[in-house]
């Protein structure tokens, strides 16, 4: 009787784990399931997104949450507030890491650009944005009466960077492993009937490593560098190479502007490839011997690096004192040059 009750009672335990076991195994399911699937039915269902359709509104408000500006080339995630009448408070998804879903509001935006996550883009070339200020509408097209306007400062407070450096030489292949070498045959080790045992087969060399290839050169680079004058004086500056210029307008309170033209690093060399093991001798009276193990081969050489390109500064009397603010980099290359002559607004 106690040994019945004893396995009655074991049951009933294990019973009451089951439950709780089963229920984080459905929880981890249909986790898994929102993760493989993005499915937006399945997230509102759970309570992880809501859709303002179904939502009153008292009112709507916008921000960006890195700072109120935006520099030329850079991305800045646009965070939408969304109010209820009884004070709850809903933000977006994404940047928000809120319930509101990007595709119930519409982004009207004006100098910058916005995608369906509500990011928000302004071209690199300054020239573009000089002198103006971005703008966005924030509408609810289900409350077509909830409307917010955003200005979007302009700034040139960036750590903007003009790369014109090689491109990293291609890795070496890596070599074959050999191959091993076979077992010996059998022998016999009856004392009445003795045979010896087969030699096993060498391996076979393993074939070298493929060497790297060079790296790429930098083009020279010519910098160009101004102060456009105004109430908040700033640094103009063009940095052409290769057919190609780029402009920059930099803030020079917490503004910079890093030129590249580094020679790039080879290629690595491929590793050699591991002989094949020698093959075991087969077992007899006496036992064969083992095979002799096939040889590693070599690794091959890293490729020798890129030539850094001849970055050539020419300033402005006016920007001397401003030069701090550009960082140069020519790695395996000749030192800049700097040269001080007149240079007219570059736009």
């Amino acid at each position: 009787m106690d040994r019945r009750r004893t396995l009655v009672s074991s049951h009933s335990h294990i019973s009451s784990l089951r439950i709780p076991i089963l229920r984080i195994l459905a929880i981890l399911a249909v986790g898994s399931l929102v993760a493989l699937t993005g499915c937006t039915t399945i997230k509102v269902k759970m309570g992880m997104r809501v859709l303002l359709e179904k939502t009153p509104i008292a009112s709507i408000a916008a921000s960006l949450p890195n700072g109120p500006g935006i520099a030329p080339g850079e991305k800045s995630p646009l965070v939408v507030v969304v109010t209820e009448p009884d004070g709850k408070v809903l933000q977006t998804e994404g940047k928000g890491g809120g319930k509101v879903l990007w595709k119930d509001i519409t982004v009207t935006p004006t100098l910058v650009t916005a995608n369906q996550e509500g990011i928000l883009s302004l071209p690199k070339d300054p020239r573009k944005s000089d002198g103006k200020v971005g703008h966005v509408t924030i509408t609810v097209p289900s409350h077509p009466d909830m409307k917010f306007d955003l200005d979007i400062p302009v700034r040139y407070n960036y750590a903007f960077t003009s790369n014109f450096s090689g491109s990293k030489g291609s890795d070496g292949s890596n070599g074959s492993d050999g191959m091993a070498g076979s077992s010996g045959s059998m022998g016999s080790t009856d004392p009445n009937n003795p045979s010896a045992g087969g030699d096993g087969g060498n391996g076979t060399d393993g074939s070298d490593g493929g060497d790297g290839e060079p790296g790429g050169n930098a083009p020279a680079v010519q910098v160009r560098a101004t102060v456009r004058s105004g109430g908040h004086p700033l640094l103009q500056v063009s940095v052409s190479a290769a057919g190609k210029t780029r402009f920059y307008l930099v803030d020079p309170q917490g503004g910079s502007l890093t030129v590249n033209a580094d020679g790039a690093a080879g290629g690595s060399g491929g590793r050699g490839g591991r002989g094949g093991a020698g093959g075991s001798g087969g077992i007899g009276s006496p036992s064969g011997n083992s095979g002799l193990s096939g040889h590693d081969g070599r690794s091959g050489f890293d490729g020798s690096p890129g030539t850094g390109g001849q970055i050539t500064v020419t300033y402005d009397p006016q920007a001397k004192a401003l030069l701090g603010m550009i960082h140069l980099s020519a790695a395996y290359g000749p030192s800049p040059v700097f040269r001080e002559e007149a240079v007219a607004p570059l736009w």
